[in-house]
């Protein structure tokens, strides 16, 4: 475990992922896609919702339709997940513990970006109805030119526009795909949730149940809020 490289140090910046880490919209994801294989009769594959945890919508429904032998529902799969999810989302948009006060305390004091593999317009909207959206300088999303996680690019391109090389900025993530994807784009990370068992621990440099862990406030009012 290497919780050193951020408790004995400062970042420059720090990029949020949306989903499952700002957000409580893993809840939705998992409804969305449950009622999309509803919409279509089909059944979810054992173990799929770990699987799709913080995949691109797009290779979500590729690979729901790849994992029911329906390929040729890639692009109706692919529509009425993300249709499902956005009203879902819209209608009860749920911060994550802690991460409203975390984020306002960091944005008096440093450049922050938002980094997901989430259509624009659904991360803008979830950050606005919470109150957060004009915390952030930049949010970052896969699409044209930027390769969705676990690419390092929504990372490598967050932290370019905040101004500081990769090394200097500090990823907050809840998935071991996102965690990937700012590991290779040269970011120190925060791992949110469970401390996984095995070589998948080292995907972060420290882990924490929650925004709202002691430890890392205390971290956040000595090295960040000062």
């Amino acid at each position: 475990m290497t919780a050193h490289r951020i408790l004995s140090w400062s970042p420059a910046a720090i990029v949020f992922d949306c989903d499952g880490t700002l957000m409580d919209t893993e809840q939705h994801w998992q409804e969305a896609r449950s009622i999309t294989f509803r919409a279509f009769s089909l059944k979810p594959p054992a173990g799929f919702a770990d699987r799709a945890k913080g995949m691109h919508y797009t290779e979500c429904g590729a690979l729901m339709a790849e994992e029911t032998g329906k390929p040729d529902l890639v692009e109706d799969l692919t529509s009425t997940l993300l249709d499902t999810f956005t009203t879902l989302v819209d209608q009860d948009p749920v911060t994550m513990p802690g991460a409203t006060a975390l984020v306002r305390l960091a944005a008096r004091h440093l450049p922050l970006a938002v980094a997901s593999n989430c259509p624009r317009e659904v991360v803008e909207s979830c950050l606005d109805r919470a109150g957060l959206l004009s915390c952030f300088g930049h949010v970052v999303v896969a699409g044209e030119n930027v390769r969705p996680k676990p690419q390092p690019d929504v990372y490598q391109v967050a932290a370019r526009l905040c101004g500081v090389p990769p090394e200097e900025a500090l990823a907050v993530e809840d998935s071991l795909t996102g965690m990937e994807s700012a590991r290779r784009a040269g970011l120190r990370v925060l791992g949110l949730g469970p401390c996984p068992p095995g070589p998948e621990a080292e995907k972060a440099d420290l882990w924490v149940t929650s925004l709202a862990d002691g430890e890392l406030l205390s971290w956040v009012h000595s090295r960040i809020g000062v």
